[in-house]
């Protein structure tokens, strides 16, 4: 007999839900507040699909049945693909920044807002014995159509810290109604509660992601913290992988991908209760998939990098899914116009040169680079190593900087995402 179950979403019941649809391979929760250090450590397992089958990291390599599917022959339209893709099952607005406050001193902010599917337009039928979780998408107070999850970040020096919201709603805003999170195009608009990153543009004939204003706030133990900054773009949008469409495995899995990476940023922060003025550089990456990864992938490695000649750089590593069972590599090579050179694993070497331990997991936070066209070989450090983000899916984040390798030159800083350890 399957066991059907009625959620009511509210309070920490929401936080449970996404825990069971957005941790699908996720292992238990990192020990907070842990040291780093210099220490062996190992992978986490890529879970399993509910209906069978390898789900891979956070079940992203799970069956799309009945969703919309990414794929080269999509053409990219803005501003409509600013707004929500509710017929894909996962999706995110995802910014990061490298900062400095008056004295010279770095500090480095994410902001990121993820809407999760809850059900497809023909709901897949679970493998025998197992037990159907079933949410209303109908009618009443406790419907649920989309999840929606937030997560904000500031560091400095040895501090970190982190929040995370959670939300439910539809995928497109519902005219005339209030609502706790969503997006919109026209004009563009993310929100969950008063996190908020909304378009500034007036003018005609400007992207709506030229001028964006991002404010958030939250009380932490050691005081309050958030951000309000003020971001113009200096270049244009940028497709990755083939016209917007990033391939993440062999086997042909990917998604609908493009980034503003050209971010000139202004504005205020407060870090325990202290503010201070602040400027810099900020990176925007847009994706969303109904099958992000294979099955066997365990995770990523994520790269945004702003070099000191202008040029930009997205690389990434999933591992697992390469054609012979190994490490599936791409990225970007972007000029300081703007020009896009999609980079394979021919073209782009990412290795892990020291690990540390952080939070009871072991990560890489010296990385080797290589760009043999570009003669480049680039060493990226982490900052600082302690920064876990302790959320509901855990991960690494944190801002890192790019050394020349042959001179020790500095070259640049960007940010490092680190999943699946």
């Amino acid at each position: 007999m399957i066991k059907r179950w009625q959620l009511s979403l509210s309070g920490r019941g929401l936080s449970m839900l996404c825990l069971l649809l957005l941790l699908l391979a996720c292992g238990p929760a990192p020990e907070p507040g842990s040291e780093a250090r210099s220490e062996p450590g190992n992978r986490s397992d890529p879970g399993t699909d509910p209906r069978g089958g390898r789900a891979g990291f956070a079940g992203l390599g799970a069956s799309s049945q009945g969703y919309a599917h990414a794929s080269p022959a999509m053409a990219l339209g803005f501003p409509e693909d600013h707004g929500p893709h509710p017929d894909f099952r996962i999706e995110w607005w995802y910014l990061t920044a490298n900062l400095e406050d008056e004295h010279g001193e770095p500090l480095g902010m994410q902001w990121t807002l993820f809407r999760q599917a809850q059900q497809s337009k023909a709901p897949a039928v679970p493998a025998a014995g197992a037990a159907d979780l079933e949410i209303s998408s109908s009618d009443g107070p406790w419907a649920a159509e989309q999840l929606w999850m937030a997560h904000m970040a500031l560091s400095r020096g040895e501090r970190h810290r982190v929040a995370e919201r959670f939300a439910r709603g539809p995928g497109v805003p519902l005219p005339g109604a209030e609502q706790q999170a969503g997006v919109t195009a026209r004009p563009f608009r993310a929100w969950l509660d008063d996190w908020r990153l909304e378009s500034r543009i007036t003018e005609s004939g400007s992207d709506a992601l030229d001028h964006l204003r991002l404010t958030a706030a939250a009380e932490g133990e050691q005081g309050p913290f958030g951000y309000q900054l003020e971001l113009e773009a200096e270049g244009p949008l940028v497709r990755h992988g083939l016209n917007g469409f990033s391939q993440k495995s062999a086997d042909g899995q990917g998604s609908m991908y493009y980034s503003q990476p050209f971010y000139r940023v202004g504005g205020e922060v407060m870090l325990d209760g202290e503010r201070m003025a602040v400027s810099g550089r900020a990176w925007l990456d847009r994706e969303w998939s109904s099958q992000l990864l294979s099955g066997s992938q365990t995770g990523w490695d994520w790269f945004s990098l702003h070099l000191n000649s202008g040029a930009r750089l997205m690389a990434f590593r999933l591992r697992g899914g390469g054609a012979n069972h190994d490490d599936y590599i791409s990225g970007s090579w972007i000029t300081s116009a703007g020009e896009v050179t999609p980079l394979t694993a021919k073209a782009l070497t990412l290795m892990p040169q020291a690990f540390a331990r952080v939070a009871g997991h072991r990560v890489p936070v010296r990385w080797r680079l290589t760009l043999p066209a570009q003669n480049l070989e680039l060493e990226i450090t982490a900052r600082h190593a302690n920064r876990w983000m302790n959320t509901s899916v855990p991960y690494w984040e944190g801002a890192v900087g790019v050394t020349d390798v042959r001179s020790g030159a500095q070259r640049g800083q960007g940010y490092l995402e680190m999943t699946g350890y």
